[in-house]
């Protein structure tokens, strides 16, 4: 059995993928369960190297998977190369974790600590940034000695079969990584299949909050650690002494940058209203400067779907009929959607509470930075956030107050380092990716205890 995947724009069938059910879920978990002991057993550093040599092999056949992701989600061709060069970034990166994974540490009287591979990882990773989300769903584990059921995506199951091959071709054992696909109406079957076999011990997941809270439940029935990064709502403060032009620069990429179609996206902007109006005309002079247009080399990349635009339309409706303004932007252009900014944006629209991950943002005005802070954790969101100012010292401070995994001062809210734990809090979801975080998220921790042999002379007292 097999499923289409049609072009977001034109509707033309681009590829045609298996729609693999439980049975092939199972099969796929199986094949993982046979392949652990002799990967587990493989030193660390040989499998590190071997990820190394993938690495490679991503960046040279890059050009196969901008052509594969273009014509399945509508993603520009530059988008999918930084995607490239950064999932060959979170694959090197695991060099840096080959002696905290092989490490054994000795904490108190002799005690040793120990960390071993979990067993399967179930990898379920999303469309948006296909070639970066399913590169982070492996690396890491992989590197800890687990073995891999990768789920692809429907929106991009071609895409994602491009990671799990070419990370194979650089020579894994048989078995290491599985791939599987499914049609849309039977991604359910397959993920609680695949949860519930015995051989999987631990679950990632990268998408919305919605079926993330699924795969928890589902995960908790069998008792089964979940890493999840869930949506986003990226929020971006402007205090009184920014740098309205970087600000209004930094902002625009993250709230633009492929169609908003990122977890980290700036979807609200909390300015300072002594500088909102000024800001507001410098933000839409760069919205302007992006355009979308169908058929068209564009920077922005189209929309997953023309049902997507007209969601993220229906916010910008909601949010102007009660009170906000349409600064730029919004027009339909045939499964795109130029970027639009709006202004006077309030609690009680749509867009204020809810994720709208297209390319828009809204512009919220402030009295100070106490009422600022405020509505910076007044959403049930928690991923990434951004303050600009040029008093670093006080953003710094702003930002540790702001219930967030990830903070910057003066930078885009998209933005990643493979080196650093990726993350958040609340509703964006629980545990990280990234750094040295990922190996206590994908081994077991032993700890073996010493104790003293019987001597003789206790023997005898005993007597």
């Amino acid at each position: 059995m097999a499923f289409e995947r049609r072009h977001p724009v034109s509707d033309a069938i681009v590829t045609r993928a298996a729609a693999g059910r439980a049975v092939e879920a199972r099969a796929a978990a199986a094949a993982a369960a046979n392949a652990f002991a002799g990967w587990a057993a493989t030193p660390v550093r040989t499998r590190i190297a071997l990820l190394q040599d993938a690495a490679a092999a991503l960046i040279a056949h890059a050009d196969e998977v901008v052509e594969i992701a273009s014509a399945e989600v509508g993603s520009a061709p530059d988008w999918v190369r930084f995607n490239v060069d950064l999932a060959a970034q979170m694959l090197r990166q695991t060099a840096d974790l080959a002696d905290v994974i092989d490490g054994i540490e000795t904490p108190i009287d002799g005690h040793t600590l120990r960390r071993r591979p979990a067993g399967v990882v179930l990898g379920v990773a999303p469309w948006n940034a296909a070639v970066t989300l399913a590169t982070r769903a492996v690396a890491a584990p992989l590197a800890c000695g687990n073995t891999i059921v990768l789920k692809g995506s429907e929106l991009c199951p071609k895409t994602h079969e491009w990671v799990a091959d070419t990370i194979c071709r650089a020579g894994l054992p048989a078995g290491v990584l599985n791939y599987i696909t499914n049609a849309p109406d039977h991604a359910e079957e397959v993920v609680e299949a695949l949860i519930a076999h015995p051989a999987v011990r631990r679950v990632n997941f990268t998408g919305s909050t919605r079926v993330g809270r699924e795969i928890a439940v589902t995960a908790a029935q069998h008792l089964k650690p979940c890493l999840l990064e869930l949506s986003g709502k990226g929020t971006a403060v402007v205090l009184a002494d920014a740098d309205l032009d970087h600000a209004a620069r930094a902002i625009a990429h993250g709230s633009f940058f492929n169609q908003g179609q990122i977890c980290m996206s700036t979807e609200r902007v909390i300015v300072d209203t002594s500088v909102a109006d000024d800001f507001v005309a410098r933000l839409a002079q760069e919205a302007e400067a992006l355009r979308f247009a169908p058929g068209q080399a564009s920077p922005l990349g189209a929309l997953i779907s023309p049902a997507a635009a007209v969601r993220v339309r229906a916010m910008i409706d909601d949010a102007v009929s009660k009170g906000a303004v349409l600064v730029t932007g919004g027009d339909l252009s045939g499964g795109g959607l130029q970027p639009a900014v709006l202004d006077r944006v309030a609690p009680g629209m749509m867009l204020y509470d809810e994720e709208a991950f297209g390319p828009v943002t809204g512009v919220i005005r402030v009295a100070d930075a106490e009422e600022a802070l405020a509505i910076a954790n007044d959403t049930d969101f928690g991923l990434v956030a951004s303050v600009f100012s040029r008093d670093t010292n006080a953003a710094r401070d702003m930002l540790c107050q702001i219930e967030t995994g990830i903070g910057h001062v003066n930078g885009s809210t998209v933005y990643d380092d493979p080196r650093m734990p990726f993350g958040g809090v609340k509703a964006s979801g629980y545990g990280r990716f990234g750094g040295r975080d990922a190996v206590s998220e994908f081994t077991e921790c032993q700890w073996i205890a010493m104790h003293d042999l019987p001597t003789a002379e206790n023997d005898n007292d005993n007597q």
